[in-house]
């Protein structure tokens, strides 16, 4: 709420000035361009704070945890993840937005600029509204680009599965797992290689054994904090899944649900023949494909968070 207060008495300030020196470029032209450009970065700000008024929801202020898994296409697809963490995080770092990744499995090729291919990551994202801003990214994202693993430089077709998760604290009774219900496994490690790799067993993976619902964590050195983290995003996975069950039962009122499962495709990269992107269910588009890959998605998001 602090922060709130003090950036909405910054931008009443800024305002002011804009106003101020509005009537300074009456008499002087040569403030016109100053003045444009002070006006221009305020419409900015002021647009960030408006789109922040569409979410509400009870854990839309609050950190999340983004997944990426590679789908069929083996290299293509795991350069594809590859790709997408990247642009993830380039987001969140121009947003302020602090990442760790929790857990991470490698692939075996090494796409363009020496990228690793990913099979599956999971992303530790903390900051003001980041699942409020992520939680449209769940779905499918697709990719139409020359493959560079192809010798004959053929055009391919990748898929990556992203999900999103709310942080949510355990402490909320939201719902109830049983101890019974969980299987823990451990191991070492696993990356790229280093001097903490493969030594000792803190890798945690926990299972959940009536819905066979998993999460795991290596980020850690210390496998209790790794085993509290994976806890964590289990709970999270069981909480959707049962808002997912709500929203199946509500379905003959509110009509056809998008499921955020496999095979629903939510947004097209198209790099070849022509450079577009388009977003499936707000029909958003943009042709500025680098810069979007570079983590210039506000467009998109918000295009997502108005939406409904």
């Amino acid at each position: 709420m602090k922060t709130e207060l003090e950036e909405s008495s910054q931008l009443e300030n800024e305002l002011a000035g804009v106003v101020e020196m509005e009537e300074l470029v009456e008499s002087d032209g040569s403030l016109l361009s100053e003045w444009e450009g002070k006006y221009q970065a305020l419409e900015k700000k002021i647009e960030q704070v408006e789109v922040r008024k569409f979410l509400g929801g009870k854990y839309d202020k609050g950190n999340a945890i983004l997944s990426i898994y590679s789908g069929a296409g083996g290299e293509d697809a795991q350069d594809w993840a590859a790709m997408l963490l990247r642009m993830y995080k380039r987001y969140c770092q121009s947003k302020g937005f602090k990442t760790k990744v929790l857990d991470q499995s490698f692939g075996q090729g090494v796409g363009p600029e020496n990228r690793i291919g990913i099979k599956s990551v999971s992303l530790e994202i903390q900051g003001n509204f980041v699942y409020g801003f992520l939680k449209k990214e769940t779905g499918v994202h697709r990719l139409v680009r020359l493959s560079p693993f192809s010798s004959k430089k053929l055009r391919h077709t990748s898929f990556a599965l992203v999900e999103v998760l709310p942080d949510i604290s355990q402490s909320e009774e939201e719902i109830e797992i049983k101890p019974d219900d969980l299987k823990m496994e451990t191991c070492k490690s696993s990356g790229p290689g280093g001097q903490n790799v493969n030594k000792r067993e803190t890798a945690v993976r926990i299972i959940h054994l009536p819905t066979g619902i998993a999460a795991a964590c290596q980020s850690e050195r210390n496998q209790a904090t790794n085993r509290e983290k994976a806890l964590k995003m289990l709970y999270a996975k069981l909480y959707l899944l049962e808002e997912e069950k709500s929203k199946q039962e509500l379905k003959e009122i509110k009509g056809e649900q998008i499921s955020a499962s496999w095979g629903n495709q939510i947004r097209s990269y198209v790099l070849h023949p022509y450079k577009l992107i388009k977003d499936l269910r707000t029909k958003t588009e943009a042709s500025n494909v680098n810069e979007v890959l570079d983590g210039d998605l506000d467009k998109f998001i918000e295009a997502e968070i108005k939406y409904d």
